[in-house]
Parts: C-alpha cells; structure tokens; sequence
C-alpha cells in the first residue's frame, strides 16, 4: 500500500481498512462488484439454499478436477472442497485479482489452485495444470451482461473441456443464459431457487 507523506493518520487508516487483505467476505463482495459491476451478478453472496440445490446432482465419488467460473469471495468454494474426493482439484478462475488473492490467503487447502484468468480460456488453464478435462463446471457469471462475444466463446469452451458425462452447472438471474449454452448442451435440466435474493435461475447443461 502507498502511502504519501501528507497523508493525514485518518487517511492511512480508511486506507487499511478498504484494502482487500483486511476486508471481510461481505465487504470485500461489495468491493468487487462496485470494481467491476459487469462481472459480478449480484452485490449478495449465493443462499445456502442455492449452493446445496446446485451441487446436489454431482457425482462427487467420479470428480476428479472441478472447475468454477467466478469464485467471488469463495461463497461456493468451501461447500465444494467439502465435497470433493482427497485427490480431487478445484480450479477457481475469476478476472478479478483481487478476489484470487483474496481467496488464494484464506483458502489453504491443497486442492485448491485459484487463477487470475478469462473463463473463455477455460481449457488452456486445464491443460497448463496438467489435466485434459474437467468433470464439471460451475459458473455465476451474468452470461447477459458480458462483452460482446465474450458468453458464447465460454459456453462453447467449456462445452469442449467438459468430459463426457460431466455437466456445466450455472445459476442465474435472467433465462438469457440457455440461449448462450442452448447451442452446446442437448439436454439441460432447469429449476428456480426463491430463497435467494434475487432468486436465481438454475441450468445443469449435461455433456452426453
């Protein structure tokens, strides 16, 4: 952190208090999406009610390597590394540095490899790390508010890193996302979680 000569004792103070390190989750969700509206769904982490609703239908006893697109400030993280296999891998990929060096200081565990990347570049991430696919993928990003062109390269990405039988899980606030991963997916279960705010929508897209 830089600090001037003239600055004021007060000054240097907000300035600790607002650095990522020292915020917690809520404050340092808020930051993000105030940083980078664009990227971040909602100012209001996922319900528990979402997070278990979401996860229920993975085989976690056939997960090997779990990749999530935007991780935030670890919200599901900790209820996936719950989950997971000993010898399994979550890959949490966000744009945001801030956040990855956030999750990267409170998330010890082994199995967790947080990246400083783009969700498009989902399968040069796997294979740089040693892993020719994933079995599943998670996303919250706002598929309907990203840049041009930039929703259906991830759609159709991850349809090409998932393996056959693994799913691209995602949770969102507006239906536009299944016509992003409509073309990819033949077959795409759906459901609606109210208690959430917003409620969100729910897509497991299933690669057969």
């Amino acid at each position: 952190m830089t600090v001037s000569p003239g600055e004021t004792a007060l000054a240097r103070a907000r300035k600790r208090r607002l650095h990522p390190a020292n915020l917690g989750p809520l404050g340092m969700f808020f930051l993000g999406f105030l940083k980078h509206p664009v990227m971040v769904g909602s100012i209001i982490p996922s319900s528990r009610r979402l997070i278990d609703k979401m996860l229920a239908r993975v085989d976690w006893k056939n997960t090997k390597v779990f990749v999530e697109y935007g991780p935030g400030v670890g919200t599901f993280c900790g209820h996936i590394l719950e989950r997971m296999a000993p010898d399994a891998t979550l890959i949490a990929i966000d744009t945001n540095p801030d956040f990855i060096d956030y999750l990267g200081a409170r998330i010890t565990d082994s199995r967790f490899v947080p990246v400083n990347g783009s969700a498009a570049d989902v399968r040069a991430i796997l294979a740089e790390r040693g892993f020719a696919h994933a079995d599943y993928v998670l996303s919250g990003l706002p598929f309907s508010t990203l840049p041009a062109g930039i929703a259906p390269r991830i759609a159709g990405e991850t349809a090409a890193a998932l393996r056959p039988g693994g799913a691209f899980l995602v949770y969102q606030f507006s239906p536009k996302v299944h016509d992003f991963i409509a073309p990819h997916f033949e077959r795409i279960d759906h459901a609606m979680e109210w208690v959430n705010i917003p409620p969100a929508q729910l897509y497991w897209a299933w690669k057969d």
